[in-house]
């Protein structure tokens, strides 16, 4: 490490000392801190037409994974590695009773029992129960495939979600893989923590998506709020106030649901009243994330047209000149590295929600650490009903 003075009086770069992240809250492996805490809750790894027979590749946590359906219409998650001699299972044929390798046709399972060896005497009936192909528990709902990546003892309950289990009139639930709320492409290089605190940043919303890159939403969101923020059982909540026309206001409320959840009604405000959709954040690894969305719809596609506009145009339809002019959440995200260095960020007042959502994990980490539940966490017969606050309210001034 660097020990050179830094010259505080004339803001020289010289001297500076080696930065550093926060690895207790950003990296999410096997055996980490953050990982761990991260694997005693579901996280959406697919869509459920993704399940078929033909395997797709998921990469989740760190961990690259295999998804399929069986013909009995089972869908199963192994690791990528078969386990006889380590090709990847990418490869394998999608049979009735589960996922074949292609290298000498081990034969698994959804649960990753090994249920034939055809070049072994009597097709391995001796020996190929001692195989086990490492495998993750699925569940399915609102659209998505979930998985449970932890300890198989500390399992809790799939939670269900007020605001997708109570439908009006004419909605349905739609998913999507498409990473709405990432700014940008499907798959964000950077760490996941970049954007998932970003959801407890209301204050930039009225200078990113406002006044620097023109209004990327409706008028009414570019204007600065009044902003407060408050832990709840479930994460953190933020309350933005915003003057509208006719004496009235818009109490914009947004939150976030840990482990990854982020709850943020409608910027474009065509949805009133509570907030109509959740975004899961799913670590793929390290310096890489996606988002996976269910929402309540009354139209095909209406989850996506929440996205940002910059100009008229979406974010892939711009030039690489207008990217650097017009910049939204992915350009701001992306662009503080792979894992941005905490050790060199000045946080301000406007930072309070960030600050409070990063002592929230670490209490929840150090929980986990001492061998219990942290936030959230619902065991079988528990209420498996999440109730949320999130949402778009009118009211007087």
């Amino acid at each position: 490490m660097n020990q050179w003075p830094r010259h505080e009086t004339d803001g020289s770069a010289y001297g500076r000392g080696e930065p550093s992240f926060m690895d207790d809250i950003t990296l999410v492996g096997t055996g980490t801190a953050c990982g761990e805490y991260l694997r005693r809750y579901w996280h959406p790894i697919g869509l459920s037409a993704d399940a078929s027979d033909r395997p797709r590749k998921v990469r989740a946590l760190g961990e690259d994974l295999i998804l399929f359906r069986d013909g009995k219409g089972r869908p199963g998650l192994v690791h990528a590695r078969c386990a006889h001699r380590g090709t990847t299972l990418y490869y394998g044929r999608v049979e009735p009773e589960g996922i074949r390798c292609c290298y000498h046709g081990w034969l698994f399972d959804v649960e990753g029992h090994c249920l034939d060896q055809p070049c072994e005497p009597d097709h391995g009936a001796k020996h190929r129960h001692a195989v086990r192909q490492p495998w993750y528990p699925v569940e399915e709902r609102y659209g998505l495939i979930f998985a449970y990546m932890g300890p198989p003892e500390r399992k809790p309950a799939l939670p269900r979600y007020d605001i997708l289990e109570q439908l009006d009139d004419g909605e349905w639930i739609e998913a999507d893989d498409s990473s709405i709320g990432s700014g940008g492409p499907v798959i964000v290089p950077c760490n996941w923590m970049q954007h998932y605190e970003n959801v407890m940043d209301p204050l930039h919303v009225p200078i990113l998506h406002g006044s620097f890159s023109g209004a990327q939403f409706v008028a009414a969101m570019a204007a600065m709020p009044e902003v407060s923020f408050a832990e709840t059982s479930r994460g953190v909540r933020s309350l933005q106030v915003r003057p509208l026309d006719g004496g009235r206001r818009l109490d914009r409320i947004t939150e976030v649901v840990l482990p990854t959840l982020r709850v943020v009604p409608d910027p474009r405000l065509d949805h009133l009243g509570r907030a109509s959709s959740i975004g899961w954040v799913l670590p793929m690894d390290d310096t890489s994330f996606r988002v996976y969305t269910a929402g309540r719809v009354r139209e095909p596609g209406e989850l996506g047209r929440q996205r940002s506009r910059f100009g008229g145009k979406t974010w892939f339809e711009l030039t690489e000149e207008e990217h650097q002019r017009m910049p939204g959440d992915f350009e701001a995200q992306v662009g503080q590295g792979p894992i941005t260095l905490h050790s060199e960020e000045h946080l301000a007042s406007s930072d309070r929600g960030i600050a409070m959502l990063r002592r929230l994990m670490r209490r929840q980490v150090e929980i986990v650490a001492a061998g219990g539940d942290p936030i959230g966490v619902r065991r079988s017969g528990d209420d498996p009903l999440v109730r949320l606050e999130a949402g778009n309210f009118v009211a007087a001034e």
